[in-house]
């Protein structure tokens, strides 16, 4: 399971605009590059990422070859009720790595 980082303030004021922030440490090969010995590297990407907030999908993406290791997101959500913030990632393989945290909303 990869390792993963996110920031979700612990409190917000009803109707405030919080930035979220997510990034996943993965490789992100391509399949372009070889190894010193000339071996091709397999294509090894996460596919999708997925933010939920109220029971809402509030910001989904699909990514593709070509995008840095360890893909880093920075976005802004309104705060309406108190809840999780629930982070969802998948590779191609179809591994799922998930992460959540309370948004408290006053």
């Amino acid at each position: 399971m990869p390792n993963t980082r996110i920031r979700v303030p612990k409190t917000a004021k009803a109707g405030d605009i919080v930035e979220i922030r997510a990034i996943i440490q993965h490789p992100m090969e391509n399949g372009y590059r070889t190894t010193s010995q000339g071996t091709p590297i397999p294509v090894d990407i996460v596919t999708d990422f997925i933010c939920s907030y109220d029971g809402l999908d509030v910001f989904r993406v699909r990514l593709e070859p070509g995008l840095s290791a360890n893909p880093y997101f920075s976005f802004y959500l309104k705060a309406t009720k108190s809840g999780p913030v629930t982070f969802r990632w998948q590779d191609q393989h179809g591994e799922v790595t998930e992460a959540s945290e309370e948004l408290e909303v006053t």
